[in-house]
């Protein structure tokens, strides 16, 4: 019987540490849905930012973002949605798709530390943004009138 239930409390404690471990080296993605964006042939996994307070955190003080991550922001309408790259620690692409269609793109827009950051904003309005890493744009040969899906 005390065998049995020292096996319990060791499952039970292993079962609570491997939790918490998981929360920690996934805690820049508690929170956000996951997708997967199939772009240039290629698929990136993103987190979805699609409220407000996702869209106004973004990718801000986050050390880095691994090679084929990004985030996509979802918004309800096509606009000319502004970027700026403020508290970012590392440089993006940023694509703008309109209707799954990229219409418009940034390559390596670096961080900014002043206090009004430079913005970046598209030439044409669109629905959906995705943050890439720097070079994704090259490495991935995306181009304006490429067509995306994304995956739950």
């Amino acid at each position: 019987m005390i065998k049995h239930s020292f096996i319990i409390v060791l499952i039970i404690i292993l079962g609570v540490a491997g939790f918490l471990i998981g929360r920690v080296l996934n805690k820049e993605t508690s929170g956000y849905e996951m997708a997967r964006v199939k772009i240039g042939g290629k698929t990136i996994n993103v987190e979805i930012a699609d409220t407000l307070e996702k869209q106004l955190e973004g990718l801000s003080g986050r050390e880095s973002l691994a090679e084929n991550n990004g985030m996509l922001f979802v918004f309800n309408e096509a606009k000319s949605y502004t970027f700026w790259m403020k508290d970012m620690n590392f440089s993006l692409d940023i694509i703008w798709i309109n209707d799954n269609e990229v219409v418009d793109f940034i390559e390596n827009a670096q961080p900014s530390k002043e206090k009004i950051p430079p913005s970046f904003y598209p030439q044409t309005p669109a629905d959906k943004v995705l943050e890439a890493p720097a070079g994704s744009v090259k490495k991935l040969n995306i181009k304006v009138g490429d067509r995306i899906t994304v995956n739950n």
